[in-house]
């Protein structure tokens, strides 16, 4: 009789266990995915730049101030990313990268989540193409892009013959006739109307779905904005006024002692019909770029707003894990270059925020990483076993428990041929020839006096020891990337 009591007991305790662990729901994870957003928010310092929900967000994560991408090229860098695997001679080189096919073998961030039973949605632009690893989604999805269209085109040549999005009748009708536009735009029309709008609906609504659902889910949310045009509702740009809008101290000259090929020509903004083929843009036209960039910013930080209320408002809150983070920097208009595509702290630096509501750490950290280093974060955090073997990154949650740790010694990154080895003190760049992968030329920024990089000391006797340094380690840890080996 008592044997018989202590097999109930257990097999009472047993069904307890079951049943608890059943309840215990895996942390979920929402990504909201910038394009080209600077580091310059309230929250990071730059309190010109109205972006209130960004920074409440910011308020209740940790905060890296010191976090880079590894190539400043959109496609390349969240390929990079999302299979948390560094840049080579021969991979992830510019917009036009697919994951899957210079990483076929490769294990991606969703495709894991999805594999340990998570819903994985992707809204917007999540990898570059649409149609890039698409069995990593339980659905893809971005405005337009599967719409009925009379032409025929496939979801992803139709998206990009639409992206641009203009709402001004007269720049509507000019891109639907050349396919070009102007670089910005004003509109008079509600927060719904552009592209980053019909998506912030789509995620409210799949936020309320999933939440019936009960099941994890990894939900992203990517952002056009502030890409280029810098298309947003006039409200947004309403909010800056132009006379208090300046550009940047070092817009027209560039670094002292820098290499030509370290200097982009910015063919991306030359697209647009408002910019020149040739020469630096108006002070009046590049007063108005900024303009539209900050408006882009304050826009797409409305839309995050409601996003993230939703989530509170579902009770999602509590359990999901919230990512903010950019494919690379911007540059607008220091030393002379708008766009991204170079080795510049301007286009390689970016801001992220991770927002763990699982533990009580918050507030900001100088923590040196970069975003290869965001996929074994996530993994640990909600207790997947990653690809070990296949990632280049660390995971960032033991300085998200403790902020003042200095994180990584060096950073790598990667612009055609400009390699970076970036680190607390430096910004070290060799220009490496493919051919033969010799050195053509070098620079160095010291970022403890100068993080605006305007004079190029590489040559200078007093910085030899520390460009011997770096020039070693680049070398050293870096080669096969380095040789494409």
């Amino acid at each position: 009789m008592k044997k018989l009591f202590v097999l109930s007991l257990l097999s009472l305790l047993q069904c307890e266990k079951i049943t608890k662990e059943k309840t215990i729901q895996k942390p979920n994870v929402l990504l909201l995915y910038m394009d080209d957003l600077r580091p310059e928010l309230s929250s990071f310092g730059v309190v010109h730049i109205q972006s209130p929900n960004i920074d409440a967000l910011a308020a209740k994560g940790v905060k890296f101030t010191n976090a880079y991408c590894n190539v400043p090229v959109c496609g390349a860098s969240r390929a990079s990313m999302l299979t948390g695997m560094l840049p080579t001679k021969n991979r992830f080189l510019d917009y036009n990268t697919f994951a899957e096919e210079e990483t076929p073998d490769a294990i991606s961030l969703p495709q894991l989540f999805k594999e340990n039973g998570y819903t994985t949605i992707s809204n917007g632009k999540i990898y570059h193409h649409l149609d890039d690893r698409e069995a990593d989604w339980d659905e893809v999805w971005r405005p337009y892009a599967f719409d009925d269209n009379e032409t025929g085109l496939a979801p992803t040549d139709y998206w990009q013959s639409l992206w641009k999005d203009y709402h001004d009748q007269e720049n509507a009708a000019t891109y639907k006739k050349t396919d070009r536009g102007p670089a910005y735009e004003s509109a008079k029309v509600t927060d719904s109307t552009y592209i980053d709008g019909l998506m912030t609906e789509k995620i409210i609504r799949d936020i309320k779905k999933l939440k019936k659902n009960g099941t994890p889910f990894f939900l992203t949310a990517g952002f056009i904005s502030p890409h280029l045009p810098f298309n947003a509702p006039s409200k947004y740009w309403d909010l800056y006024d132009i006379n208090n809008i300046k550009q940047p101290e070092n817009y027209n000259y560039v670094p002292h002692g820098a290499p030509k090929m370290s200097i982009s020509n910015w063919p991306e903004m030359r697209s647009y019909t408002n910019i020149p083929k040739r020469g630096q843009v108006s002070d009046s036209i590049a007063i108005d770029l900024i303009h539209g960039y900050y408006a882009t910013v304050s826009y797409s930080d409305a839309l995050i707003g409601k996003i993230l209320e939703t989530l509170k408002d579902q009770g999602l809150d509590q359990n999901t894990i919230v990512v903010l983070v950019s494919d690379h920097g911007y540059n607008l208009q220091e030393h002379t270059q708008w766009a991204k595509f170079t080795n510049y702290n301007t286009s390689t630096q970016v801001p992220l925020i991770i927002y763990n509501p699982l533990t009580k750490t918050k507030g900001p950290t100088n923590a040196l990483t970069s975003l290869v280093d965001v996929y074994p974060t996530l993994a640990e955090i909600c207790g997947l076993k990653a690809p070990i073997d296949q990632l280049d990154g660390t995971s960032l949650v033991e300085v998200m428990s403790n902020p003042k740790l200095k994180g990584k010694p060096h950073v790598f990154i990667k612009k055609g041929k400009g390699y970076t080895l970036k680190t607390n003190d430096f910004s070290y760049t060799e220009f490496i020839r493919p051919k033969d992968n010799t050195t053509v030329t070098s620079m160095l920024y010291d970022h403890q006096k100068n993080k605006d990089e305007n004079i190029n000391v590489v040559n200078q006797k007093e910085f030899a020891d520390v460009v011997s340094e770096l020039k070693t380690t680049l070398h050293a840890v870096y080669q096969k990337n380095i040789t494409g080996e």
